[in-house]
């Protein structure tokens, strides 16, 4: 079991055409995902990839019965698109497009709210690397090949640290049930305690690892429900140590601006919540194994 994306989940690709879309989905096919279909304006009718194009979510859906979608689309069109797929009834929508202008979030946030809860489409991204469980399909830009089918959850901001952790822990024969990319965007679709939540209810998954970055309150929301809610295991590590006040990162929401975003703030409020933090970057998969061990002795 996963979460969230499984071998029988059926996939459609926003954004199908372009470039970028017709190279990731080519690798997604590769690796066993089941894209059923694709979507671009105008092109309904087609076949690309040997699948169909088709000019709306919606039609797509009927068509196929997708459930999932992965969104390829420029900056400017990308907010309508993640609105669309949740009006076509898909249950978990990945945004990939970086550059999204914060307010046209901030419309698909409220534009959300209008379905219930239990009805409303995940949504992981934008600005994220993905969503993958290993062995059985990908959604996403992450490389394959670096995943290992196992028992450990990954879910960060950062997606080559997701890589990073992934790889480290394969060498060291530890595998991972799901990867998700939450994005380093300040507005996003899901948090750290959202997913979080999904692998404390994974009965096959058994620790998670958790990347976070300066900027932001979501590392010390997760910390608490860590510390109310979780059973499993926690590892954390939080990039930009050395980074002053002020001082921007990579991603759009990597910047301190407030008490409690620096990432000094992060580990202190995550290590009182007792998660283990990784030192460095290149301690993830040790830190891991340590804390497995720890968890196998302790049963």
């Amino acid at each position: 079991m996963a979460i969230l994306l499984t071998e029988t989940t059926k996939v459609l690709v926003q954004g199908f055409t372009g470039r970028i879309g017709t190279f990731h989905a080519q690798e997604m096919i590769d690796y066993g995902t089941r894209v059923v279909g694709g979507v671009t304006p105008g092109k309904g009718g087609e076949t690309h990839l040997d699948r169909p194009v088709f000019n709306t979510v919606r039609g797509a859906v009927e068509e196929t019965g997708a459930e999932a979608s992965i969104v390829f689309v420029p900056p400017p069109f990308a907010a309508d698109s993640i609105m669309e797929a949740a009006d076509a009834g898909i249950r978990y929508c990945v945004c990939i497009t970086d550059g999204i202008p914060a307010q046209d979030m901030m419309r698909v946030k409220r534009y959300m709210r209008r379905y219930r809860a239990e009805n409303r489409m995940i949504l992981a991204g934008p600005n994220c690397a993905g969503t993958i469980s290993p062995g059985k399909a990908m959604m996403g830009i992450m490389p394959g090949h670096i995943y290992q089918p196992g028992r450990v959850g990954i879910v960060g901001r950062s997606g080559t640290l997701g890589y990073e952790a992934a790889s480290q822990m394969k060498e060291l024969g530890i595998g991972v049930s799901t990867s998700v990319g939450i994005g380093g965007d300040p507005i996003n679709g899901s948090s750290f305690k959202d997913i979080l939540e999904l692998f404390e209810a994974d009965p096959d998954t058994d620790a998670v690892m958790m990347i976070g970055e300066i900027g932001g309150p979501q590392e010390a929301e997760a910390a608490a429900f860590v510390r109310d809610h979780m059973t499993k295991p926690v590892v954390a590590y939080v990039a930009g140590l050395s980074a002053p006040k002020g001082r921007r990162m990579g991603h759009a929401g990597a910047i301190i601006s407030a008490f409690g975003e620096s990432a000094q703030e992060k580990v202190e409020i995550l290590k009182e919540a007792g998660v283990t933090v990784a030192p460095n970057p290149a301690a993830l998969g040790q830190t891991v194994a340590e804390v497995l061990s720890t968890c196998r002795t302790a049963a």
